[in-house]
This record gives C-alpha cells, sequence and structure tokens, in this order.
C-alpha cells in the first residue's frame, strides 16, 4: 500500500513574519469619530444629529427637553 501525506485544507507554503503580519494590520485600527460641539450647549456631539442634551439640531430646537429636578 502507497501511503500519502496529503493535507485536506489550505496551508502556507512558508512561515509569515512578524513584519509583514504587522504591515497587514495596519490598517485595522479604529477611528476615533469625528466630534462637534453644540452651538446651543456647548455638549461634544457627534456631526448631523439632534444633540441629546439640549435637543438642538441647526441652532433651532427640535426636540422639547423636560427640565428635571
Amino acid at each position: 500500500m502507497l501511503k500519502l501525506d496529503i493535507q485536506m485544507f489550505a496551508v502556507p507554503f512558508r512561515k509569515v513574519s512578524k513584519t509583514r503580519k504587522r504591515m497587514r494590520r495596519s490598517h485595522n485600527a479604529m477611528d476615533i469619530p469625528g466630534m462637534t460641539k453644540c452651538p446651543s450647549c456647548g455638549e461634544m456631539i457627534k456631526p448631523h444629529r439632534v444633540c441629546p442634551k439640549c435637543g438642538s439640531y441647526k441652532g433651532k430646537v427640535e426636540v422639547a427637553k423636560e427640565e428635571a429636578e
């Protein structure tokens, strides 16, 4: 009988070096989302969204916030 040593899945031909691995992963870093200041209250918010603190968008009050005391 002839016994063949055949892999049934893909096996890398050579070891990937640390440098090449790190160069490939250099684009995988997470970005910090862009933040802007709310013009009415000064809270840091994501752009093009209603401010969760005061409820304003583009200088106009879009969502009426109730004062909780």
